[in-house]
């Protein structure tokens, strides 16, 4: 038997197996035997802290010297929140624009990515 104190298992897969090893059980039973015992569904909680990379000021320190010298030149300044990555390219998305009816883009019938020009990773854009 396994020393396992947790599993991903769904309480169906579980009842599932028992019943294959010859035990009937429900997943219902299931979730009532893990309770009993003071099991419960939990989720991972980020409370660790990682290492704090050695140059993480300095690159936080450049942004903002870069800041300043943008306004300094009254020239915009963009912070972009950067989270999932994106071909770029001619390639269809779920995004809509107003266009005339004969004005259609066209737009690669797959979306391979050695078919566009790279990768961006837009999340959202903000105006600092």
């Amino acid at each position: 038997m396994s020393l396992l104190k947790w599993t991903g298992k769904s309480t169906r897969k579980i009842a599932d197996e028992m019943v294959d090893l010859g035990h009937p059980m429900s997943a219902m039973s299931v979730c009532r035997m893990l309770k009993e015992m003071g099991y419960s569904l939990q989720a991972n909680v980020k409370t660790k802290e990682g290492k704090e990379h050695p140059d993480r000021d300095a690159q936080f320190k450049y942004i903002n010297e870069q800041v300043k010298d943008f306004i300094k030149n009254k020239a915009p300044v963009v912070s972009v929140d950067t989270k999932k990555k994106e071909n770029v390219g001619e390639f269809k998305n779920a995004g809509q624009a107003w266009r005339k009816k004969d004005k259609k883009r066209e737009v690669l019938s797959h979306d391979f990515p050695n078919l566009g020009i790279g990768k961006a990773i837009p999340y959202g854009t903000y105006d600092v």
